[in-house]
C-alpha cells in the first residue's frame, strides 16, 4: 500500500511555527462552527429521532504529553455500545490493537452515514478550541489501547491529536497499527504550519472517497 509522505521542514513545539499553528487551528475552526451550524443541528436532529440517547458521545482519549481529555463526537452507536465491546473485539477487521468492525452491529443506521461521510467527528471543533486537540495531528487514542502500545509508540504524544492527519488521508481503518504509528511519527518529525495546509486540501478528497471510514 502506497503512503502519503510530506517533506517538510520541522516545527518544533514553542517555535514561532508552534504559535502560527495555534492560531491557524483557533481561526479556521471558529470559522468551521460559523459555517457548519446549521449541520450541527440537522444532524443532531437526526440522531435525536431514530434512536434513544444522547446525541453527543464523550470518551476519554490520551492527548499531548499522555495527558487525558474529553472527545466530543456525535454519537453512531447505540447506547449499549461498550457493554457490547467484547462481543465483537474478534471481529476486527484491522491488525493490531485498535478495534474496526466494517460491519459493526452496535452502529445506528444514522451513525453508519456519519461515520462514513466523517460527519461525527465535528464536534471535535470544540476541542480544538478547548487546546486539547488540533486540526491536524496523531488520531488520539483510547486510554486502554495506549496501555498496549510499544514504547516507540509513545512519541506520537508529544504534539497534540488532531481531526485528520497522515492516517487519515493515507486510508484511515484500512491501514494497520504499525503502519498508522509510522505515519504518526513521520507527521511528528517533520510538523509544519505547510504540512497541516496540505493535510487538510488532502482530507477533503480522503472524505469523499470515503476510503477507510467505517
Amino acid at each position: 500500500m502506497t503512503t502519503t509522505k510530506i517533506e517538510i521542514t520541522h516545527c518544533a513545539a514553542g517555535s514561532p511555527s508552534w504559535r502560527v499553528k495555534r492560531s491557524m487551528d483557533v481561526v479556521l475552526s471558529i470559522l468551521a462552527l460559523v459555517a457548519l451550524g446549521w449541520v450541527f443541528l440537522l444532524i443532531a436532529i437526526a440522531i435525536a429521532c431514530t434512536s434513544h440517547g444522547p446525541v453527543l458521545f464523550l470518551q476519554e482519549r490520551v492527548g499531548r504529553n499522555g495527558k487525558v481529555f474529553k472527545l466530543f463526537k456525535f454519537r453512531s452507536m447505540y447506547r449499549d455500545a461498550d457493554a457490547r465491546r467484547a462481543e465483537i473485539e474478534q471481529l476486527s477487521d484491522r491488525s493490531g490493537i485498535c478495534l474496526k468492525v466494517k460491519r459493526d452491529p452496535r452502529i445506528t443506521p444514522v451513525g453508519r452515514f456519519l461515520r462514513r461521510s466523517s460527519l461525527d467527528e465535528l464536534p471535535q471543533i470544540f476541542n480544538v478550541l478547548l487546546g486539547d486537540m488540533s486540526l491536524v495531528g496523531p488520531r488520539p487514542a483510547l486510554v486502554s489501547e495506549v496501555a498496549e502500545y510499544p514504547a516507540h509508540a509513545h512519541r506520537r504524544h508529544t504534539v497534540r491529536p488532531g481531526i485528520t492527519g497522515l492516517w487519515q488521508v493515507s486510508g484511515r481503518a484500512d491501514i494497520g497499527f504499525d503502519e498508522m504509528i509510522s505515519l504518526d511519527l513521520d507527521y511528528v518529525r517533520q510538523m509544519s504550519v505547510l504540512a497541516d495546509m496540505v493535510i487538510l486540501l488532502m482530507t477533503v478528497r480522503a472524505v469523499v472517497s470515503g476510503r477507510g471510514a467505517y
